[in-house]
């Protein structure tokens, strides 16, 4: 066996609502051998990875997918159900998976996954494990799983970030991964907010910094007259002594910089243990404090934007003896409970046994191997942070007002919204300056599971506090509209976008021609996809995102955003079948559905009514539907207007939208400027889809009118769709139209409006389309045009040169042998051709690839960009 290609689902896709991976592989001549007659396979298997005997496997019994491991399943099955059990040994909750066929030996798998770079080594793994249990050839597969685990650890998200996260979610903020960092984005555009752990938005760089000198913290909270720990930075041996002298033991040893505990030493009793401590800490650390120690209880004081949200008591980790187990072994005991785990992936961390935890016992003349009696008590450090294995006990309720203060007052001075504040009292709720108690440190980026997960006491939400702190009001994201169809989405795209900017909105859409902040260009290109979409959510100018999402970002990357609040699918037809392993329109119709299936609870879903196929997958749809149809008589918007919902539809030639019952008038048909009086059904159409899209939005119904009102076929407003240009006294239209349906539209449009003179046509298709699309659209062309130029386009999409106009040609002959037709591959000189073919008076109309080279010849000639509504073109149009 061997992969192929993987590809990473990031959101939700076209195989499930939740991450997955997909993973094509050649089995390499095993697409036909069963489990049981490859030998020793099974038994092997499941004695590496006993995670599978728990998989059911469609069966509905413990041990099914053992069973059909022995009836004799397919390698392709088992890889799928070995990276699910792969996850689940590492602690991963996933459970979705299948497996297909593509053709021969060629399959491809789906496997959920949480963690991007484990799943990828997950699957080099499992393909290499079945390729050992093949081969009989053993791998250090314990080995591999530790490597795995260790990138998992680092890939993981945190207590801290996961908690505020889970906020997030409470008030239905998306999430995003910032690439494969530790910083997220909680919502998009105006309101995404940036996290690394606690710190946030607001949080100051410079105070960061500050609290991270402990040295000048020290100095700068002495400055307000709160109590510190006496100390100083030391410079050498001498200084030390002298410092340690004046203080009085016992006296701590700390990094100037650091956090965590690292390196603090604690309780230094002695001139000995004090020169000895400092040496070993000079290894490691260059600027060292001396400070005085304090005996008391370890509190940390969670403050968030100035106010205290919590506050525990840690407590040291520590074991009881029970006269027969060394210390070694009751550390083995202590770590095997299910709440500690490696760093901050649980609620505690495993106690970990390393040269400080050596160093505490050796103060108490005790060795690992040292049996403590029954019911005795040994620290085993003497640090009490959560992240050297410490606990946690809930004070919130505890804390006086003269120590709320203090820390409030602690938080200001270093300028941290979010910040834990460090006291070592004997009792947090007297007043520090009453029991001897001091301020230890001001913790930037402060850890919260310890007041998520306290070891007794009340769970306190400082996720919650913190998510709300980011924000200057109620937590809220932008709208998200998205729009998908096979025909006229960009128009409706643009439209939608229009409206908004005129509301006064920054508005970032994308779209087939390019990503755009208002009316600039951000990027030039197809950018209907996966990154496209995350350029704009991801951009802090942004008020509404408008999304033009196609077929291909959906199938290659799935959806970048995770939930949409109006979903738009303008219709569903006959166009790239055959790529990406999709061959129907049934196929296709399933793909464009996971547009409407990723709406808010709350959102809307607009469904062309008038269209087959969409109406095939309104079932898919949770969320409420907003039909849209020429016809106020259609099924489905009598349906929606009987229910007091919303529909969409064309009476006595107005656009009207029907809400709650009450009827609105939108605009005239006739009237609609890029429906050119009337005449371009398809735009109606188009326009209908943003109306629905926009009510759906909310969007007051005289700003939608007066929006549809100034926007028309100019290429300022409608950039390559439907474009008029007047060219030595013939028209010239470009437009985008590249499948049948496309075809059929912009040609029953032309031929309404053409007179007596000639319409020809410069026509091409993309090279990834079947023949038959290619066939088709020659007949169309055979049967309308007076005169044809082929032409292909230069991206060949793995055709040959030529291949593309030689069926167009085929068909249109085979269709009209007389057809009046000649072949120019280069597009400018097509349209070359076809002004040379042309008379005055004749229509030209190029469905091009590259909009701009066709322009720049345009605009050699003295010429007028064609409007329904100029007087120009009113008189010029007469005369004809």
């Amino acid at each position: 066996m061997k992969i192929i290609q993987k590809r990473i689902y990031e959101g939700q896709n076209i195989y499930s609502h939740k991450k997955c991976i997909r993973i094509d592989m050649d089995l390499e001549g095993y697409s036909e051998i069963a489990s049981k007659d490859i030998p020793n396979f099974n038994f092997n298997l499941v004695n590496i990875i006993p995670e599978l005997k728990n998989h059911r496997c469609g069966i509905d019994e413990e041990g099914g997918f053992v069973k059909r491991l022995k009836e004799g399943t397919y390698l392709a099955h088992i890889c799928e159900h070995t990276m699910i059990a792969m996850q689940n040994n590492l602690g991963i909750d996933v459970a979705y998976g299948k497996a297909r066929e593509i053709k021969g030996d060629m399959y491809y798998i789906i496997v959920q996954y949480e963690y991007k770079n484990t799943i990828l080594e997950v699957a080099n793994l499992a393909i290499d494990l079945m390729n050992s249990l093949i081969a009989q050839n053993p791998i250090n597969f314990d080995g591999r799983m530790k490597i795995i685990q260790n990138i998992l650890q680092n890939e993981q998200m945190g207590a801290t970030t996961k908690a505020i996260c889970d906020a997030a979610r409470e008030y239905k903020l998306p999430v995003m991964q910032l690439g494969d960092s530790t910083i997220y984005q909680i919502g998009y555009g105006k309101a995404g907010r940036i996290i690394e752990a606690s710190i946030g938005n607001k949080t100051s760089c410079v105070g960061v910094d500050i609290s991270c000198d402990k040295l000048l913290t020290k100095q700068l909270l002495q400055t307000q007259n709160i109590p510190v720990a006496d100390g100083s930075k030391v410079l050498n041996l001498i200084g030390l002594l002298q410092e340690a002298e004046r203080i009085g033991y016992p006296v701590v040893l700390k990094p100037q910089c650091g956090n965590k505990g690292q390196g603090v030493i604690l309780n230094i009793k002695d001139q000995k243990q004090l020169v000895d401590a400092y040496i070993n800490l000079r290894k490691n650390q260059k600027d060292i404090i001396l400070e005085k120690y304090f005996e008391g209880s370890d509190y940390r004081v969670c403050v968030v934007n100035y106010k205290v949200v919590a506050v525990s008591l840690r407590i040291a980790p520590y074991v009881i003896g029970n006269g027969k187990d060394s210390l070694r072994m009751l550390i083995e005991v202590l770590n095997k409970d299910p709440l500690r785990g490696e760093d901050h992936e649980k609620a505690l961390t495993k106690i970990k046994i390393d040269a400080e935890l050596i160093s505490c016992l050796s103060k108490r003349g005790l060795e690992l191997n040292y049996i403590p009696e029954e019911g005795e008590k040994i620290l085993l450090r003497e640090n009490a942070n959560l992240s050297t294995g410490g606990i946690a006990i809930d004070c919130t309720d505890e804390i006086c007002e003269e120590n709320i203060e203090s820390c409030i007052n602690a938080a200001k001075t270093l300028g941290l919204d979010i910040c834990g504040v460090d006291i070592c009292a004997k009792d947090i709720s007297v007043p520090l300056k009453d029991n001897n108690g001091v301020v230890l440190e001001i913790n930037a980026a402060p850890g919260i599971r310890m007041h998520h997960f306290p070891s007794k006491g009340k769970r306190r939400n400082v996720g919650k506090a913190i998510l709300e702190t980011l924000y200057d009001e109620e937590p809220k994201n932008i709208p998200v509209i998205s729009i998908t169809g096979t025909n006229g989405k960009t128009t409706t795209t643009r439209l939608i976008s229009h409206v908004l900017r005129k509301m006064g909105s920054n508005v970032g859409m994308t779209s087939t021609d390019g990503v755009y902040l208002n009316e600039k260009c951000i990027h030039k290109g197809d950018d209907s996809g996966f990154n496209s979409a995350r350029s704009i959510l991801m951009n802090k100018d942004v008020d509404v995102a408008v999304l033009e999402t196609a077929r291909g970002g959906l199938v290659k990357r799935g959806l970048a955003y995770e939930l949409a609040d109006v979903a738009i699918i303008t219709n569903i037809t006959n166009d790239h079948l055959g790529l990406d392993g999709i061959n129907s329109i049934e196929e296709l119709s399933f793909t464009k559905a996971l547009v409407g299936e990723a709406v808010k609870d709350d959102g809307f879903v607009v469904v062309n009514a008038d269209d087959k196929y969409s109406k095939t997958v309104i079932n898919r749809f949770t969320a409420e539907k907003i039909y849209f149809a020429k016809d106020k008589e259609n099924p489905l918007i009598q349906e929606n207007i009987a229910n007091g919902k919303i529909a969409v539809f064309v009476e006595d030639d107005k656009i009207c939208v029907i809400n709650n019952k009450k009827k609105y008038e939108i605009v005239a048909t006739r009237e609609l400027p890029i429906s050119y009086n009337g005449t371009l059904e398809y735009n109606i159409e188009n326009a209908m889809a943003a109306c629905a899209g926009l009510v759906g939005l909310e969007v007051d119904y005289c700003m939608i009118s007066k929006g549809f009102m100034d926007f028309g076929l100019k290429n300022e407003d409608n950039s390559g769709r439907f474009n008029m240009y007047n060219y030595l006294n013939r028209r010239v239209i470009l437009d985008y139209a590249h499948n049948i349906e496309g075809y059929r539209a912009i040609i029953s449009s032309l031929r309404k409006i053409k007179g007596d003179n000639d319409l020809i046509g410069v026509i091409g298709i993309p090279g990834d389309r079947k023949d038959d699309i290619g066939y088709a659209i020659g007949e169309i062309c055979a049967n309308n045009f007076d005169k044809i130029v082929i032409k292909e386009d230069k991206d060949k999409r793995g055709r040959k040169s030529g291949e593309i106009a030689d069926i167009l040609e085929k068909s249109i002959l085979k269709t009209n042998k007389n057809a009046n037709l000649k072949i120019c591959l280069d597009e400018v000189q097509a349209l070359k051709y076809a002004i040379d073919m042309s008379n005055k008076g004749d229509m030209i109309v190029v469905f091009y690839e590259k909009l701009d080279s066709l322009l720049e010849f345009i605009n050699e000639e003295p010429n007028k960009q064609l409007d329904t509504f100029d007087e120009e073109y009113k008189q010029y149009s007469n005369t004809l």
